[in-house]
């Protein structure tokens, strides 16, 4: 899948998330998201905190 349509799609969810549970149930779907994105990473030992750290703060990518 393409980085534009995983993109939309995560959008649609959090949108919709957030007209369906109001803003703290927005949150806690982005929350879960975040989650689920981290722990197969973590399980891989392939997450690195500084370099994602890094690529937050916009001075080098998270790749």
């Amino acid at each position: 899948m393409s980085p534009q349509v995983t993109g939309a799609l995560l959008g649609a969810v959090l949108a919709l998330s957030a007209l369906s549970f109001g803003f703290w149930g927005f949150v806690l779907v982005a929350v879960f998201m975040l989650i689920g994105a981290l722990v197969p990473r973590l399980s891989r030992g392939r997450f690195d905190l500084g370099a994602g750290i890094n690529a937050l703060l916009g001075r080098r990518s998270s790749s």
